[in-house]
């Protein structure tokens, strides 16, 4: 196997080229992961807990430590929810078709 010069190549080697469902796979965990840790830093920054955050949101405390650990998906509306009420800020959401 060859050393990669770039990232992609080393995304391609190891996760398999652009457009598979590994590589797929991959990146849908990549954007999940980038989503939980933007919620976990900036409750942390309004200095909430996990608790403090759960009871704006009116789910268990459970519901956000699963959320911040990438323990499964989350639907937009329950993210629109978090960053909105949650930690008051504003979701845009952009698709490119």
């Amino acid at each position: 196997m060859m050393n990669p010069n770039t990232i992609n190549e080393h995304f391609d080697q190891k996760y398999g080229k652009a457009g598979t469902k590994s590589r797929t796979n991959f990146e849908q965990n990549a954007e999940l992961y980038l989503i939980a840790e933007l919620i976990r830093d900036k409750r942390k920054e309004a200095k909430m807990t996990q608790q403090d955050l759960a009871d704006k949101l009116n789910v268990n405390r459970t519901y956000i430590s699963k959320l911040e650990r990438t323990v499964g998906d989350v639907r937009v509306s329950t993210l629109r929810r978090i960053v909105e009420v949650g930690l008051g800020g504003t979701l845009d959401i952009r698709v490119k078709l």
